[in-house]
């Protein structure tokens, strides 16, 4: 059984292109799919639309939607726990990536050629500051995390039941999930696509949330922080016996005379901001700890439909 996921968030407007083109995937797979729509307290009326149309189409689906908004990650775990199947595939609701790369996904898991499929982005059709950011994001995130991420980053992958097993294992409120499919290791298969110009609305993935994102990556798979911080030290500790020895120097030779508040001025605010910086990158490793041990669920379903095509009159709720 091969089972696709879609986190819904803020898109009522694509929902009709969305399922038009679901229903084609479904024929192509040989109607055997099965769709789980994860509504991640969107403001916008997707459940109900999703609700009132899904019955009519072809495939099998179920519908969840969290009590709020937790987050288009914490969906796509949510949609992975809360599905069964052999193959796993999880695209945005936003058609930016071909449900034709769907296909290709689910063939090279089922030929067993892979474990991990991820979409790899050859070009994009977007507006340069999207072109710009994103290329920038993405090679620090080579250079500093994983090596192996594609120049164009990753937006759908598909997996094996036993790799949703492992993904769902994670229990982290702050983490990445690309990060998490490159640390759990196994085969893994890049296939090349182009990305569409969004149709419908606006992303809702700011540039905050990518931020965030990027950080949650950084301090889940990386101590860089830690190693800048060492780093730093060592060099403020040069530069100031450097500095100590220069003034020495021209003490001696009478080039300039002894200023000792200007001296006290420039230790204390060279060592109090390094102090600033050390004790905020270590709390910031507290605080996801601190948000790690309190165990909370990282989502909540408040509702779940499971819908059967038309010629299955069993709907259950």
């Amino acid at each position: 059984m091969r089972t696709l996921v879609i986190p819904v968030y803020k898109n009522i407007e694509n929902l009709p292109d969305l399922l038009e083109a679901l229903s084609h995937l479904y024929g192509s797979l040989n109607n055997s799919l099965q769709i789980t729509f994860v509504v991640d307290a969107s403001p916008d009326d997707c459940e109900s639309y999703l609700l009132t149309h899904l019955p009519s189409k072809p495939f099998s689906s179920l519908v969840i939607r969290h009590s709020r908004n937790f987050g288009s990650f914490a969906a796509i775990r949510t949609g992975l726990e809360q599905s069964t199947g052999d193959f796993f595939a999880v695209m945005s609701a936003d058609l930016q990536e071909p449900p034709e790369l769907v296909k290709q996904i689910f063939e090279s898991l089922e030929s067993g050629e892979a474990d991990i499929v991820l979409g790899s982005r050859d070009s994009r059709m977007d507006p340069f500051v999207s072109k710009l950011f994103s290329t920038t994001y993405w090679a620090i995130y080579r250079k500093w995390l994983f090596p192996e991420i594609p120049r164009g980053g990753v937006d759908i992958f598909g997996c094996t039941q036993q790799v949703k097993s492992e993904l769902v294992r994670f229990r982290e409120t702050k983490s990445s999930l690309i990060g998490q499919l490159m640390w759990v290791g196994y085969r893994r298969k890049f296939i090349g696509y182009q990305r569409a110009k969004r149709k419908h609305g606006v992303s809702a993935w700011t540039f905050k949330k990518k931020l965030d994102y990027f950080l949650d990556s950084i301090f889940a798979f990386s101590d860089l922080p830690i190693r800048f911080l060492i780093l730093a030290g060592f060099l403020g500790v040069l530069l100031s016996a450097l500095i100590t020895l220069i003034t020495v120097v021209f003490l001696l030779l009478g080039i300039t005379t002894y200023n000792p508040s200007m001296a006290i001025l420039l230790a204390v605010c060279f060592f109090g901001s390094s102090n600033l910086l050390g004790l905020g990158i270590v709390g910031t490793y507290v605080q996801r700890a601190y948000e790690n041990s309190k165990g909370r669920p990282l989502s909540i379903v408040a509702n779940r439909v499971e819908i059967s095509p038309p010629n299955i009159s069993n709907i259950s709720q």
